[in-house]
């Protein structure tokens, strides 16, 4: 099993909606995490909402730090992927095992839109940019791959549709 952490600063909208897609899709290979470098302690509405349309089960998410995962008793990360900009270019903690890291830059749904609907539609391009970007990890063995070519596939899935301007590779 492939554990992989979703990072965003807040921990409240992208990196939550990552874990979410992320564990529904990677069953049986990845066992997802999400975090952030300043928690904004509770996960978004708009998109909690979204993920239970969508079928999925919100009862466990709750916005985290990532220290919870750099500490000695922490499960070991194989893949860090940092979902946004500022996240991208803070300075991360040590992650224990040297996991892979990369960055799929996507623009923050929260706060985007000023009705509900507009507000949804954010989080629904959201959420699909990031299953885009599951599906294209689910495709590869990643399980078999050497950390370097994982890397380059990895920054190659973040610069599909919706990437943000930032530069692939300046994971934490």
């Amino acid at each position: 099993m492939t554990n992989i952490l979703i990072l965003c600063t807040a921990n409240s909208a992208r990196s939550i909606l990552g874990e979410a897609i992320l564990a529904k899709l990677g069953e049986g290979r990845v066992q997802a995490f999400s975090a952030g470098s300043t928690p904004r302690g509770t996960p978004n509405p708009d998109g909690i909402a979204l993920l239970q349309a969508y079928g999925h089960d919100t009862s466990a998410f709750r916005s985290k730090s990532w220290n919870e995962f750099a500490g000695p008793d922490a499960p070991k990360m194989d893949i860090v992927i940092t979902v946004c900009d500022n996240a991208a270019g803070e300075t991360c903690p040590f992650w224990p095992g040297a996991p892979v890291q990369a960055h799929w830059g996507i623009e923050d749904p929260a706060g985007r839109g000023e009705t509900d609907a507009e507000r949804r539609a954010a989080f629904a391009d959201t959420y699909r940019l990031l299953e885009l970007r599951v599906r294209a990890l689910m495709a590869l063995p990643f399980e078999e791959m050497n950390p370097a070519d994982l890397k380059t596939a990895l920054n190659t899935i973040g610069a599909l549709e919706g990437a943000t301007e930032m530069a692939a590779g300046n994971a934490g």
